[in-house]
């Protein structure tokens, strides 16, 4: 878990140091695809909590969701439904707030909060 903390410190503070320019063109699959990478950590994170974590299963699904967000962007860019972003946004924000939720309750229920 400290190594987790410590890999999302310091990617902070390079992306705070760094000044990267993002061409707009690819904003919204950026966008998407990071926020399916923060719902696949979580997730990473409640399966720790779980004791169920499986290396295999985290980077597998982390690259799946990663891919998975960009193609239903891709796919919208191309028939012309731009807002098809909007349903990996609206999956990936529900997925990611309900593991939140849920690494929550375990860690009151570890620290003898509940």
């Amino acid at each position: 878990m400290m190594v987790l903390v410590l890999a999302l410190t310091l990617g902070i503070t390079l992306g705070l140091l760094t000044n990267i320019m993002v061409p707009a063109a690819v904003l919204t699959y950026l966008g998407v695809s990071v926020l399916a990478a923060i719902d696949a950590c979580l997730g990473g994170v409640r399966a720790s909590l779980e004791r169920t974590f499986d290396d295999k299963v985290f980077v597998s699904g982390f690259i799946t969701n990663t891919l998975m967000a960009a193609f239903i962007v891709f796919v919208g860019d191309r028939i012309g439904v731009r807002e098809l972003y909007l349903a990996a946004v609206v999956a990936f924000g529900i997925r990611l707030f309900d593991n939140l939720s849920t690494v929550r309750r375990l860690l009151f229920r570890r620290w003898g909060w509940e």
